[in-house]
């Protein structure tokens, strides 16, 4: 399996409850290994981490977008 990486920024007024929400709506998406916010430094940066030959970055991005219209994606 080919996996990547890509770095999604949230704003940080996201609050927690809604931040584990979408970690497991997007870890439950078919082609995602795992998403996880970096808590402790940067609670707005979401990793996640996914098989692109079974689900496009900007369809990840498109579901955070719909928490957060203004989320950004940086690939690692």
């Amino acid at each position: 399996m080919h996996t990547a990486d890509m770095m999604i920024y949230v704003h940080p007024q996201l609050d927690e409850t809604m931040r584990i929400d979408l970690e497991r709506d997007l870890m439950g998406r078919f082609g995602v290994d795992s998403a996880e916010f970096e808590q402790r430094e940067h609670p707005h940066s979401l990793k996640v981490k996914y098989d692109p030959d079974a689900v496009r970055d900007v369809d990840i991005l498109q579901m955070v977008r719909r928490l957060d219209p203004r989320a950004s994606v940086e690939t690692v």
